[in-house]
């Protein structure tokens, strides 16, 4: 898995399931919380998919608006705890 592969997966998920607009525009460092996209209810889902499709647990302190406001944020997490998980 590559931080490609993650934002289009998360993008897909963030569009579908939590947006309802499957062609919305999302850009990579487009601001999602902050912006009012996604509340903070909807980090707890996202860390589900993460955790579902690719493998990767995310502790829920990490879950904030600091760390996963955009596409980009949330991959380089699913990344840093993928990484994590592989040295353990």
């Amino acid at each position: 898995m590559n931080r490609a592969e993650i934002i289009d997966g998360l993008r897909d998920f963030i569009r579908t399931e939590l947006l309802g607009e499957p062609d919305a525009e999302l850009g990579v460092d487009e601001p999602l919380i902050t912006s009012g996209r996604i509340d903070s209810f909807s980090i707890a889902q996202v860390a589900v998919f993460v955790e579902t499709a690719f493998g990767v647990y995310v502790p829920d302190n990490e879950l904030v608006v600091d760390n996963a406001d955009t596409l980009a944020q949330m991959a380089d997490l699913v990344l840093r705890y993928a990484a994590d998980d592989a040295t353990d």
